[in-house]
This record gives structure tokens, C-alpha cells and sequence, in this order.
């Protein structure tokens, strides 16, 4: 009788049971196309509470895996000399990297979510191997078939924890605009709270950009 309910339930949101295979199918295609900026330039906030108090504003400038990271603010207050640095890193954000997928996990269907003019569809995930990154559910965006959110899980040697990663369409891209994760590290408690913002990608940046030696750039603020 439940699964009756859920079903007719489902017919009248517009998605039959059936359906949510047709959906992943469109999933695996948009992944699949999907391709991240050359250059991206944007802005973060990071906040954290637990055995390490932080309160911070960023500005990055990232190229492929090449990254300048200029701190803005820090616990409210600008810092008295620049604080930049540059690295390489591949961008651990990425969709393609975080999104799951059917090689490596089952999908279960759950319900399909009304957004407005459209609709979105809820899945449970289960990893087929274990990992320090687990992805637990995923939200598609009816309108890209790309993931909206990610519920994870995360475990490493001294910490455990559960989050949430949000993405949205931002200048023809998919990037990601809220982290949040509750962890125990160490025994105690711990949340992390990254909000980015202020996207531009423009077809270049200044050639000293990630040069070692930090050197100011224009504001975008």
C-alpha cells in the first residue's frame, strides 16, 4: 500500500518511479560535458568553531591547478601586511571530482522535489568502496540534470564528520556557493562553514599572478 502512495504520489509531481533511471542517464550525460572554468577569480568566507576558532575573508585567483589566495579580513579586522599565497592544487570543489556516480556508487531513488517551475529529484548514494569521502545523497537540478547537493561523509585518522556541498549555474559554470560540515575532531566538536561568492572569469590574469613573491592586485570588491 505505501509503495502504491508513493508512486501515485510521484505521478502527480510529473515523475513516475520509472523515470528516475531516464534521470540518471541525463545525469551521466551532464557530468560528462561539464568542463570548469581556465580562469576563475572569487571570493570565500570561512568560518569555523570547535578546537580552532576562525573567522576569515579570501580572495582567490585560480588558473587550472595554479592558485593565489589573498586574505582579506580576519576575525573582522583587515590584516596590517598582505597575507598571500600561491600554490598548486588541484580544486578539490571540482563537480566532477565530488559528484557520484554509477561506477562507483547505487542509486536510490527517493522522491521527487518541487522547485518552483520545475522539478528536482533526491537520491540516496552508497559507495561500492569505502573512502575518506563518502557521498551519502544527492539532489539533481531538474533544468541541468547536474547536482545541486551533495550530503557527505568524511573520516579520517582523528576526525569524523557529515556535511553538505551546494552548487548553482554561475557565468555558463557549475561552481559551488555553501560548504557546511559538523565533525568531531580529536573527541570534540567542530562546524565549518564556507560561503563563496563574487564569481568572474576572465579570458586572462596579469602574468605576475602566481609568482611566489605576493604582490597587490586590483580590487573587485
Amino acid at each position: 500500500m505505501r509503495r502504491a502512495l508513493v508512486a501515485f504520489a510521484l505521478l502527480l509531481l510529473g515523475v513516475a518511479p520509472a523515470d528516475s533511471q531516464a534521470v540518471l542517464t541525463r545525469y551521466a550525460v551532464a557530468l560528462a560535458r561539464v568542463t570548469p572554468p581556465k580562469i576563475a577569480i572569487f571570493s570565500y568566507t570561512i568560518s569555523q568553531a570547535g578546537p580552532t576558532d576562525i573567522e576569515q575573508r579570501h580572495r582567490v585567483y585560480r588558473r587550472g591547478s595554479y592558485v593565489r589566495d589573498e586574505t582579506l579580513s580576519s576575525d573582522g579586522a583587515a590584516p596590517k601586511e598582505a597575507i598571500v599565497k600561491v600554490y598548486r592544487r588541484a580544486d578539490v570543489y571540482d563537480i566532477s571530482r565530488v559528484a557520484p556516480t554509477q561506477a562507483a556508487y547505487r542509486f536510490l531513488f527517493l522522491q521527487a522535489v518541487s522547485r518552483g517551475s520545475h522539478i528536482d529529484y533526491f537520491y540516496q548514494t552508497t559507495a561500492l568502496t569505502g573512502g575518506a569521502f563518502v557521498v551519502t545523497r544527492v539532489l539533481i537540478d531538474g533544468q541541468t540534470f547536474l547536482p545541486r547537493a551533495i550530503w557527505f561523509a568524511t573520516t579520517s585518522f582523528s576526525a569524523t564528520g557529515k556535511g553538505l556541498l551546494q552548487y548553482a549555474a554561475v557565468g555558463g559554470h557549475w561552481m559551488p556557493t555553501l560548504a557546511t560540515v559538523d565533525a568531531t575532531v580529536g573527541g570534540h566538536p567542530a562546524r565549518e562553514r564556507i560561503l563563496w561568492s563574487a564569481y568572474r572569469f576572465p579570458p586572462s590574469l596579469p602574468a605576475a599572478t602566481f609568482r611566489a613573491r605576493p604582490f597587490p592586485l586590483p580590487t573587485t570588491d
